[in-house]
């Protein structure tokens, strides 16, 4: 199963000194059938898409929570075995639990497959929805415009080979 895990750049930097993502239990983001049922889709590709983008959402929050953190939304996909990722079932259809997996160990950064990272221009966007997302949450509809257009920057694809460059730049 694929699995997406959201970072930041100083925590993709700790997991490369590691070797892992961990210590255990990590939330990632996958294909569950809470998703499946909620994004009306049978494309594998739309739906790791999917579980990719709420990834990306939550390390925007991992962001807003690490003032030293560049402004640069990670995630790295990895592959586990089935089973190893399990959906809450007591959180179905929550909006905010869509695709959240919880993985109970570590997870050996040779697991990974990729590591997605904002662009440098998307910096700034980034920023501005890392500080409006306490204000969307309580219902502001223009933070709520902030958070969301953060989403209008794709994330860049690397492979694993590049995490160096990528926490050392």
């Amino acid at each position: 199963m694929r699995v997406y895990v959201p970072l930041t750049l100083p925590r993709l930097a700790e997991a490369h000194e590691a070797g892992e993502l961990g210590p255990g239990p990590l939330v990632a983001y996958a294909v569950t059938p809470a998703l499946r049922e909620w994004y009306v889709s049978d494309d594998i590709e739309e739906l790791e898409y999917a579980a990719l983008n709420r990834a990306a959402a939550a390390s925007l929050r991992l962001i807003a929570g690490d003032p030293g953190a560049a402004r640069r939304r990670v995630v790295v996909a990895a592959d586990v075995p089935d089973g190893a990722a399990v959906a809450d079932p007591d959180r179905g259809l929550d909006r905010g639990a869509l695709g959240e997996v919880r993985i109970a160990d570590a997870l050996p950064l040779a697991k990974a497959a990729a590591v997605h990272v904002d662009s440098g221009d998307a910096e700034g966007d980034v920023a501005a929805a890392a500080s409006a997302l306490g204000a969307a949450d309580q219902g502001d509809d223009d933070a709520r415009f902030v958070v969301d257009g953060v989403e209008d920057h794709e994330l860049l694809w690397f492979a694993t080979q590049e995490i160096p460059g990528l926490i050392a730049g």
